[in-house]
């Protein structure tokens, strides 16, 4: 078992979420079912996976909850682009956040790899 709160991944992850919810605040109301519930549940999956995995027993088993993670962080990829064309965010808050997600996937892919070649 690891402490997920000492991986930079999940740190990185975790800020993620709070900058979405922070950026979420400002969509119209009219989305608070659809794309803001949606980005929201996508960011917190992320640390989320990244926590349960590090409580699990093997390495292949936080393997798992890491490609998890990734899906959700790549889903999110989508729901960021498609904020900033229906002009809920602006280019520049969108390169900001894209930047961040991209590390963050980088992070998770390397991680994987690291724990599939053990």
């Amino acid at each position: 078992m690891k402490d997920y709160k000492d991986l930079l991944v999940w740190q990185k992850s975790h800020f993620f979420a709070l900058a979405i919810y922070q950026i979420t605040r400002t969509f119209p109301r009219e989305e608070i079912y659809g794309l803001t519930s949606q980005m929201r549940r996508c960011s917190i999956s992320v640390p989320s996976n990244i926590s349960e995995g590090c409580g699990r027993l093997s390495d292949k088993e936080l393997a798992h909850f890491l490609v998890i993670a990734s899906g959700s962080a790549s889903e999110l990829d989508y729901q960021l682009m498609l904020s900033k064309d229906l002009l809920y965010i602006d280019s520049q808050v969108y390169e900001q956040l894209n930047q961040n997600l991209t590390e963050i996937r980088k992070m998770l892919n390397a991680f994987i790899k690291k724990l599939n070649s053990k």
